[in-house]
């Protein structure tokens, strides 16, 4: 009979435990986010709203976009001002050697020698010069001007000898704004007609090169690059011209971290293309105590053109929720992490293992029978 009584004891306390369970069950216990189940019961195919897809070598292919940045045809082709080319604003430095002493042209009995300096181009890109009149100079070479100047006094001064010297100002200028080592105006120089060699000029960048971004621009167009491009592509590195606005920027993407990870936070990207193994990796990797590999998920709004493609459907309309799904636990679920691209915007949801939520179970029922139980013990040592 005691046998009996002690089997039928053991059975009730099982009864409780299990009852315990569900009841501390459906209380919620604390948790970082949603289950692998619950994210799968809120797709499409069970009434939600999100496409769940899971990651293939297909589905990384077709959604491996990246901005796309560049310079039009009108930068990559612009050549390369001559060194010494006037514009407008420039100052102009002119010296005439007059070939008589009695009665020069430009200069006083005796002086042969006649210097014009600080002469501005102003902003139709003409000088005047006494005797000679309003020349045009921008556009012009020193060489060019100075035969212009000579033209015009020869038929008053016999055989002038002309020398012109040119002196960058306002109007063969660039500015450099921004992420860049030093901001300010640069007069387009002999060693800085390049934009690589005008950010060299302005003390390069204050930022990785491996995110910084270059735009430039000219008029109503824009055109912008990543820097590290500049580096490796000469055919980027263009032309500039007067009046270019140059702005250094550090890239702005980030996705979000979530879930069982290293760290949850708004993480910035730090390179071009970041993979979600990357992107894993940079947070910290998955949680060693918590994290479920078979549960690694990536949440975007992905544009109807891309979403057609990943799920098959000419038929959809507008951007679509996808939840791409990664288990690492397959074997080649690394390098599916490895291809898949993380874009910006995204968030990166790491499921807690489901032995976690059982030990967090199991934890508050244990603390509260022991806390029952000290509070029996209290009560029994009043009596």
């Amino acid at each position: 009979m005691q046998v009996v009584m002690m089997t039928m004891s053991h059975a009730a306390r099982a009864m409780v435990l299990l009852a315990s369970v569900a009841l501390v069950a459906s209380c919620g216990l604390p948790r970082s986010g949603p289950t692998k189940r619950e994210i799968y019961a809120g797709s499409v195919d069970k009434k939600g709203d999100a496409h769940v897809v899971k990651v293939t070598p297909e589905i990384a292919r077709a959604t491996a976009m990246q901005p796309s940045f560049g310079f039009s045809e009108s930068f990559r082709n612009a050549g390369v001002l001559a060194s010494d080319m006037i514009s407008p604003g420039d100052t102009i430095n002119i010296t005439v050697y007059e070939n008589v002493k009695d009665d020069p042209l430009l200069g006083n009995t005796g002086q042969r020698v006649s210097g014009l300096s600080q002469i501005q181009v102003d902003g139709q890109g003409f000088i005047y010069i006494p005797y000679a009149g309003r020349i045009k100079a921008a556009g012009q070479t020193p060489e060019g001007l100075r035969q212009a100047i000579t033209r015009k006094l020869e038929d008053q001064t016999p055989d002038p000898q002309v020398s012109v010297s040119r002196m960058a100002g306002e109007g063969s200028t660039v500015s450099i704004s921004g992420q860049a080592g030093l901001n300010g105006v640069y007069p387009i120089e002999a060693s800085t007609r390049t934009l690589g060699t005008m950010l060299a000029k302005a003390g390069g960048v204050t930022v990785d090169p491996g995110i910084a971004i270059v735009r430039v621009t000219r008029g109503n167009h824009t055109g912008k690059i990543w820097l590290k491009d500049l580096y490796e592509n000469p055919n980027l590195d263009i032309a500039l011209r007067a009046g270019d606005k140059i702005v250094v920027e550090k890239d702005s993407r980030k996705f979000i971290a979530l879930g069982a990870t290293g760290a949850q936070s708004v993480v910035p990207f730090e390179s071009e293309t970041l993979s979600a193994l990357e992107a894993i990796a940079t947070v910290g990797g998955l949680s060693t105590m918590s994290a479920d590999p078979t549960g690694v998920f990536v949440l975007r709004d992905e544009s109807e053109s891309i979403a057609r493609v990943v799920l098959g459907r000419p038929d959809l309309i507008g951007d679509q929720r996808i939840v791409y799904v990664l288990d690492l636990t397959e074997p080649t679920g690394l390098f599916e992490a490895r291809d898949f691209l993380i874009r910006d915007g995204d968030t990166l949801y790491v499921t807690e293992a489901p032995f976690v939520q059982w030990q967090k179970t199991l934890g508050a029922i244990t603390g509260s029978t022991a806390a029952a139980s000290s509070l029996a013990n209290t009560a029994n040592a009043g009596n």
